[in-house]
C-alpha cells in the first residue's frame, strides 16, 4: 500500500475546518495534504501563512499551484498513481484551489479530500471531478 494513501485514509471522518490540520479534530483540503506530508516525510517544507476561503481568486494568483511546484514533482495529468496529489480548478476562470490524494486507480478511481460542508472522505474520481483536474504531482520518494 502506498504510504501517502495510508496516511490520508487515517484522516477520513475528520470534520472540515478552514485552515486546520489536526486529524480527528478538523482540516481543510490543504490541511489534509500537510498532515499526510508530516506523517510520511516529517516537518512541513515551509510555513503556511493564513489564507482566505477565496484562495487569492480576486488577484488570480495560483498560490496553491505554485506551492505544489516548489515541493512536489509534476506529473502528466493522465498518468495516475496511488498517492498522487491532484489539483482541481472548481470552476472555469477561477484559480486552482482544491487538492486531494489519489487513492485508487483503474476502473474505479478514488481520491481522498476535505471540502466545506463535509468531513474528509474518499470519493469516486468521477467524470465531473476528472474534468476539474488541472495538475497532478507526486510526493518526494520516501
Amino acid at each position: 500500500m502506498n504510504p501517502h494513501v495510508t496516511a490520508a485514509r487515517r484522516w477520513i471522518g475528520t470534520p472540515y475546518l478552514h485552515q486546520a490540520s489536526v486529524p480527528g479534530v478538523g482540516t481543510d483540503c490543504l490541511g489534509l495534504l500537510r498532515g499526510v506530508w508530516r506523517e510520511v516525510h516529517g516537518a512541513e517544507p515551509e510555513h503556511v501563512p493564513p489564507y482566505s476561503r477565496d484562495w487569492a481568486e480576486p488577484q488570480g494568483d495560483e498560490r496553491l499551484w505554485q506551492a505544489a511546484m516548489r515541493h512536489l514533482t509534476v506529473k502528466a495529468t493522465d498518468d495516475p498513481a496511488p498517492g498522487d496529489v491532484i489539483l482541481f480548478r472548481m470552476r472555469d476562470g477561477a484559480v486552482a484551489k482544491h487538492v486531494g490524494v489519489q487513492a485508487e486507480t483503474g476502473a474505479h478511481p478514488t481520491f481522498i479530500h476535505a471540502y466545506a460542508g463535509h468531513s474528509v472522505v474518499e470519493s469516486a474520481l468521477s467524470l465531473p471531478w476528472r474534468r476539474r483536474i488541472v495538475a497532478r504531482f507526486s510526493f518526494p520518494e520516501v
